[in-house]
């Protein structure tokens, strides 16, 4: 996932992403049921991370009955399927833009918009798990967070 473009078809990028997990969960055999495939659409409903809160607000204005346990096992589910990353700095949640494929988890924060993306670069898993491995550490799970500006809010292009 990139910073999105003053052109960007947000819509199509939500049609991809709930596809995407349509596929991945028949692939896993897991049931995509209405709250989580809703829940889903919460996440990707902008490239900012939502909290747990900002998502059952927003279900409670559409007028779900869900409470905070019903929210907190759809996004479990949702990142035990590799579905949607879990902002750690922020307790918050962004769709991942590589469903099914095995990634570590590395974004770039923007600490004006709010805006988020998501990185997949290899170097970097492996540089954390080499450097990792010369300490005798055994990674079980990585999360590279980089906070800074998005293209939009300094300026530049991508």
């Amino acid at each position: 996932m990139t910073f999105p473009s003053p052109r960007h078809d947000h819509g199509a990028c939500v049609r991809h992403a709930l596809e995407a997990a349509e596929a991945e969960c028949r692939r896993r055999g897991a049931r995509l049921t209405e709250v989580r495939r809703r829940v889903l659409e919460l996440v990707w409903a902008n490239h900012q991370p939502i909290g747990a809160y900002a998502v059952l607000e927003a279900l409670a204005r559409e007028g779900w009955s869900a409470a905070p346990p019903t929210v907190y096992r759809a996004l479990d589910f949702l990142l035990a399927h590799g579905l949607v990353h879990k902002i750690e700095r922020l307790n918050a949640f962004i769709g991942c833009s590589h469903p099914g494929a095995p990634h570590a988890g590395q974004f770039l924060l923007c600490t004006a918009c709010g805006a988020a993306a998501e990185l997949a670069d290899d170097a970097i898993d492996t540089a954390v798990s080499r450097g990792a491995a010369r300490l005798g550490f055994t990674v079980s799970r990585q999360t590279v967070e980089v906070e800074g500006l998005c293209p939009a809010c300094h300026g530049g292009t991508p």
